[in-house]
C-alpha cells in the first residue's frame, strides 16, 4: 500500500451530490416536512422580513438594546442565512417551489437593500447607519456576512441560481478594500468568529484564492498587539474596561491564535475559529496552525468536553470555566456549540483521516448537536443539561435563535461530513445509509452506495459504481469503541491491523463496477466512567452502545431516576425497537433500585435505602424530551 504523506488536501463533498436514507434520511424528511418552513415563519414573526425590505420604513429597535451595548437584533441576518442555508438544502432534498419563492424573494429583498460599494447588513443599513465598522468587537457585523456567505453557497449548489452568491462575493470584494494594512484600511477582525471559515466556502465554490487571503488575514491578525479591540474602543470612545466578559479570552483574542493552548471563552466562537483556523491549515498546508490546533484539540477533549460532546458548561458566558467542571443539571452545553465542534472536527480531517478527529466528530453530532431538534422537527434545545428534574424542555423559539437553524442545517448538510476526497483517496468518515457521487483530482469518478442500518446496527456495505476501472485508496474510520471489527472485499476478508492509518482502514486498490466492502462493527454495550477530577459524576455510570450516548427517562421508568443503581459488571441488555422515536433502540438492563416509598418523614437516617431488583429501560439521549416530560438522567449511579 501507498504511504499517506503529510501534506494531503481532503475536501468535502458538496451536499447535493451525497442522497441519505436509513436513520439520516428520517432527520432530513423532519426538517423537510416541517423546520425549514417553520424557520422561516418564525424569522417573519419575529420581524426580520421588515428589517430587510427597503420598501418599508425601518421598524427601528425591536428588541431592546442590552448592557453590552447591542442587541439580538443585530444578528437577524446571521439567522436568515442559515435558514436560507437550510432552506437550500432542503430544497435539494424535497423539491418545494413555495417555499423557493419565498428564500428568492428574501434574496431579492438584500439585493436591493445592498449598497453600492457591496456593503450589506440590516442593522446597520437601516437602524445605526452611522455605526458602521465601529465595534466589530460586540457588534457581530462579520459573523453576520459570513452566515450569508455560507447560505449563498449552499443555495447556490442546491438551486443552480447565483443571484446571493453574487451579491455575497461584492460584499467579500469590499472587504477586501476594507480591511488589511494599508493607509485608511482597518487592521481588524470580528469579535464573533466565522466569516473565517465562510470565506473558505466561499472561495472554493468560485476558485478566487482572495477569498482565502481575507481569511487567513483575519485569523492571523487575531491576539496581535497593539491589540486592535483596545484602539478600536479608544477610537470610539468606549471605556477600555466596560465591555462584556472584560476579557479578550472571551472571543480569543487574548494572544496570537498560533500562541494559544487552552481553549476558553466562548465556546460557540471558539469553535467557529478554529474551523476557520483548521480550514486555512488545510488549503496552505501550515504546519504551524495545525500544531496550535492539536494543542488546543487535546486541551478540550481531555479536559473539557462532556460525555455526549456538549461544550461549554457555563451559561454566564456560554462557554468554558475551569478544567473537569462538568455538571450536568446545570450544564449549558449548547446546541451551537456541538454544532461547531462537528464543523470543527470534520475541518480537521482536511489533512489526512484520523480517527481521534472524526469519533469526536460523531460522538458531538450524535449526543451533543442532534437533541437541539425534535422529531417531528417543530422545536429546539439551545442548552443541554445531562439530567433534569423534569422542567427542562424545547423551546419553540429564542430571543436569540442561533440554535434552531443551526441544527437544522447540520442536518441537511451532513452527508458532506461523510464524505472527502483528495487527489487519490477517498474517506468515509461516518456511516449512514447514503449514495455518494465522488470526483477525485486524478479524475475518476466514482459512485459509492452505503448500506447500512446504522447506528442501530453495526453492519455497513459499499458498493462501487464506475465507468471503468479507477485505481484509487478507500480509507473506512475503525471508531475507538469497536473491537473485533472486520472488513472484508468482494468477500475476501483483509487483516485490520495490516490495513489501519490513523484509525482508518485503507485499501488501495484498483476498483472495478460492482466491487463489495464489507465492515461490521460490533455495537457492544460499554459503561463510561468519568475521569475522578470531575467531582460531579463520581461514583456514576454512563451507558454507550456504538456512538450513542443512553439516558433513562421517567416516561419508562417512574419517578426518581436517582435511585437506578447499575451493577458493576453489566448484564445482557434486552433491545427493543420504538416505533414512536424514529425506530430508536432501547435498552432494558436488570438494575437494582433504592427505595423512596419507605423511607419515612425523616429527612436523614442511620441505614441506607433498601434495594430491590428492577428492569430500567435506557433510551438514546439525543431523543429525550420527545414523548412524556419527567425526568432524564445520564449519569447513574454505579454499585461499588
Amino acid at each position: 500500500m501507498t504511504k499517506p504523506s503529510n501534506d494531503r488536501q481532503f475536501r468535502p463533498v458538496a451536499v447535493p451530490d451525497v442522497e441519505l436514507g436509513g436513520f439520516w434520511g428520517k432527520w432530513q424528511d423532519a426538517v423537510c416536512n416541517s423546520t425549514a418552513e417553520t424557520l422561516l415563519d418564525r424569522c417573519v414573526e419575529a420581524g426580520m422580513l421588515k428589517a430587510i425590505d427597503v420598501s418599508q420604513p425601518s421598524p427601528g429597535v425591536v428588541i431592546p438594546v442590552q448592557p453590552w451595548g447591542g442587541t439580538t437584533q443585530m444578528f437577524w441576518d446571521s439567522d436568515l442565512g442559515k435558514s436560507i442555508e437550510t432552506i437550500a438544502y432542503s430544497l435539494y432534498r424535497r423539491p418545494n417551489p413555495k417555499l423557493e419563492a419565498r428564500a428568492d424573494e428574501i434574496i431579492d429583498m438584500y439585493e436591493r437593500m445592498q449598497d453600492e460599494d457591496g456593503y450589506l447588513n440590516a442593522w446597520f443599513q437601516r437602524v445605526e447607519p452611522s455605526r458602521r465598522w465601529t465595534n466589530l468587537r460586540d457588534h457581530h457585523e462579520l459573523y453576520c456576512a459570513g452566515h450569508l456567505m455560507e447560505a449563498a453557497v449552499a443555495y447556490y449548489q442546491a438551486t443552480g441560481k447565483r443571484k446571493l452568491l453574487d451579491i455575497m462575493c461584492r460584499y467579500a470584494d469590499y472587504m477586501i478594500r476594507i480591511f488589511g494594512h494599508g493607509e485608511g484600511q482597518i487592521p481588524g477582525y470580528c469579535g464573533h468568529e466565522e466569516v473565517e471559515l465562510a470565506l473558505v466556502k466561499l472561495a472554493r465554490v468560485t476558485g478566487e484564492k482572495k477569498y482565502l487571503e481575507l481569511s487567513k488575514f483575519f485569523i492571523d491578525e487575531r491576539g496581535t498587539e497593539p491589540h486592535f479591540f483596545t484602539a478600536e474602543a479608544s477610537r470610539d470612545g468606549r471605556a477600555l474596561s466596560e465591555y462584556h466578559q472584560k476579557t479578550y479570552e472571551y472571543s480569543q483574542a487574548h494572544q496570537p491564535v498560533r500562541e494559544q493552548t487552552k481553549v476558553v471563552g466562548h465556546a460557540v466562537r471558539a469553535m467557529y475559529l478554529y474551523s476557520g483556523m483548521a480550514d486555512i491549515a488545510t488549503e496552505y498546508n501550515d504546519d504551524s496552525l495545525t500544531a496550535a490546533l492539536e494543542t488546543l484539540w487535546d486541551d478540550l477533549t481531555t479536559k473539557q468536553i462532556y460525555i455526549t460532546g456538549g461544550i461549554g458548561p457555563a451559561a454566564s458566558n456560554e462557554g468554558f470555566t475551569d478544567y473537569y467542571d462538568l455538571p450536568n443539571a446545570t450544564a449549558y452545553a449548547e446546541t451551537c456549540a456541538s454544532v461547531g465542534l462537528v464543523f470543527w472536527a470534520s475541518r480537521m480531517l482536511g489533512r489526512g483521516p484520523d480517527r481521534r478527529y472524526a469519533d469526536i466528530m460523531e460522538q458531538a453530532l450524535y449526543n451533543g448537536a442532534l437533541p437541539g431538534l425534535s422529531t417531528d422537527g417543530k422545536t429546539f434545545f439551545y442548552d443541554n443539561p445531562l439530567e433534569s428534574a423534569g422542567k427542562h424542555h424545547r423551546w419553540k423559539w429564542h430571543h436569540c435563535p442561533c440554535c434552531p437553524p443551526n441544527i437544522a442545517r447540520l442536518v441537511t448538510s451532513i452527508g458532506s461530513y461523510m464524505y472527502a476526497v483528495s487527489d487519490d483517496e477517498i474517506a468515509v468518515h461516518l456511516y449512514g445509509e447514503s449514495a455518494a457521487r465522488l470526483k477525485l483530482a486524478n479524475g475518476a469518478e466514482v459512485e459509492l452506495e452505503q448500506t447500512t442500518n446504522y447506528p442501530w446496527d453495526g453492519a455497513v456495505a459499499f458498493t462501487t459504481k464506475l465507468e471503468k476501472p479507477a485505481k484509487f485508496a478507500l480509507s473506512l474510520r475503525i471508531p475507538d469503541w469497536a473491537e473485533g471489527a472486520t472488513l472484508s472485499v468482494n468477500g475476501e476478508m483483509l487483516d485490520l491491523s495490516a490495513a489501519i492509518r490513523n484509525g482508518y482502514a485503507r485499501i488501495d486498490r484498483e476498483w472495478a463496477d460492482g466491487d463489495r466492502v464489507a465492515l461490521y462493527l460490533p455495537l457492544a454495550l460499554r459503561p463510561q466512567y468519568a475521569n475522578p477530577k470531575v467531582r460531579q459524576d463520581a461514583g456514576r455510570v454512563a451507558l454507550m452502545r456504538g456512538p450513542l450516548v443512553y439516558c433513562v427517562e421517567t416516561t419508562d421508568n417512574g419517578e426518581d431516576l436517582n435511585a437506578i443503581i447499575l451493577p458493576r459488571e453489566l448484564p445482557m441488555a434486552e433491545t427493543t425497537v420504538l416505533k414512536d422515536l424514529n425506530d430508536a433502540v432501547a435498552l432494558d438492563l436488570k438494575v437494582e433500585r433504592e427505595q423512596t416509598s419507605n423511607w419515612g418523614t425523616s429527612l436523614y437516617r442511620k441505614a441506607p435505602a433498601e434495594r430491590q431488583v428492577a428492569t430500567a429501560r435506557f433510551v438514546p439521549y439525543h431523543l429525550w424530551d420527545n414523548r412524556a416530560p419527567g425526568e432524564m438522567l445520564v449519569w447513574v449511579q454505579s454499585d461499588k
